[in-house]
């Protein structure tokens, strides 16, 4: 069983957010909280170089 997290930003009763949960010290787990079912995996450099990206502006034009 897993720890799942969702931002404090996120209405703790809403279903509408990514949550994460740590599944070793190399993998993160991510999934929609209203699809949980659904689960990615990922390295935390990985998910570090995603939320950097997202940040920089590097994905905006998905929002067009």
């Amino acid at each position: 069983m897993h720890h799942w997290r969702k931002s404090s930003y996120s209405d703790q009763n809403e279903s509408n957010c990514v949550e994460l949960a740590q599944r070793a010290p190399t993998a993160i787990l991510l999934r929609e909280s209203d699809e949980p079912q659904t689960v990615i995996a990922t390295t935390p450099d990985a998910l570090q170089a995603l939320t950097r990206a997202a940040r920089a502006g590097r994905f905006d034009w998905l929002s067009r």
